[in-house]
């Protein structure tokens, strides 16, 4: 009751792109979601009607940038628009998974920024925070000339570990060399050693070089998100090859693109943990899939945005992550 009463005052919608996740937050915060109807017109064109009075009020909108990804965007923008448009005090964009994360950078001649261009339109919507969790690269939050709240799965993730007993003599794995730094900051957290997995082009996925000790251990391989499963997998097939006695596999964001869950499903892997940042259909669901929510993450946070404390509680003062 106490909570409901301090939340009272905030305003919370969500969209299409994960429904049961904004119920949980608004459980977890003790509210109920806003009255808004979002309409697809039979050529795509979007039509979003706000219900209920929004002036003045501070505004947290729920929208993971997830398949359907444009559809999903294009949701977000038009009620940002709707929202200043009614005068909304302040218009805070909870974004879960944060969808073309991945163009940060030009990697190639002629190629695009697409995750700056998106951090752009967000701004020129009107939205005047961004709430995130686990972006593809740290940097992003300075794509962003508003504040950018970022927050992390890995203290849910670890806890999950540890209340399960898989914690013991286990290996954190990198599926590849990009993953090292996420590697590490789970193993601190369990205090547990580190591999990775050095894939080289040319090899086959069984003569993959493991670089660290995993014969007799369990292995715990760690990322931010799972698209296609084809890493993932591969690291599995390797991991199993050197000995590991049982293989997890950990990502925050389950994409589940292509083939990603038959692979996942037939791999070497004993469970696949990820979170709710973006809504699974049924047909993605699979006997090895465990899912952790993130409810009580964003619940938090934008209880603490609304009441203007610092989100740094959020953050485990024992490690350096």
């Amino acid at each position: 009751m106490k909570d409901m009463q301090e939340n009272a005052g905030i305003k919370l919608f969500a969209l299409n792109s994960n429904q049961e996740l904004a119920e949980k937050i608004a459980e977890e915060m003790g509210v109920e979601l806003c009255d808004a109807s979002v309409k697809h017109f039979s050529d795509g064109e979007i039509q979003i009607n706000i219900n209920e009075s929004v002036r003045g009020d501070d505004v947290f909108i729920i929208q993971s940038i997830s398949d359907p990804v444009n559809e999903n965007f294009m949701e977000l923008m038009v009620m940002m628009d709707a929202l200043r448009r009614a005068s909304a005090g302040s218009i805070n964009a909870v974004i879960p998974y944060y969808g073309y994360a991945r163009a940060d950078r030009k990697a190639r001649s002629r190629e695009p920024i697409t995750a700056k261009l998106i951090a752009n339109f967000i701004s020129l919507a009107g939205a005047d925070r961004v709430v995130t969790l686990d972006l593809h690269a740290g940097q992003l939050q300075g794509f962003f000339n508003i504040p950018v709240d970022h927050l992390l799965a890995i203290y849910t993730q670890a806890h999950y570990f540890k209340e399960s007993g898989i914690a013991d003599d286990v290996v954190v794995v990198a599926p590849d060399h990009n993953s090292v730094k996420l590697a590490r900051n789970l193993a601190e957290l369990l205090k547990a050693p580190i591999a990775i997995v050095d894939k080289r082009d040319a090899a086959r996925v069984d003569e993959a070089d493991i670089i660290g000790d995993v014969k007799g251990h369990k292995c715990i391989v760690f990322d931010d998100l799972i698209d296609t499963g084809g890493k993932m997998v591969d690291a599995a097939t390797a991991l199993h090859a050197a000995g590991a006695t049982k293989i997890y596999a950990c990502a925050t964001h389950p994409i589940f693109s292509g083939n990603a869950v038959k692979e996942l499903e037939a791999s070497a892997y004993d469970e696949v943990i990820v979170t709710d940042t973006i809504a699974i259909s049924e047909e993605k669901q699979f006997d090895k899939l465990r899912v952790l929510s993130v409810a009580p993450i964003f619940a938090k946070a934008i209880s603490l945005i609304y009441h203007n404390q610092s989100v740094d509680a959020l953050f485990d003062k024992s490690d350096s992550i």
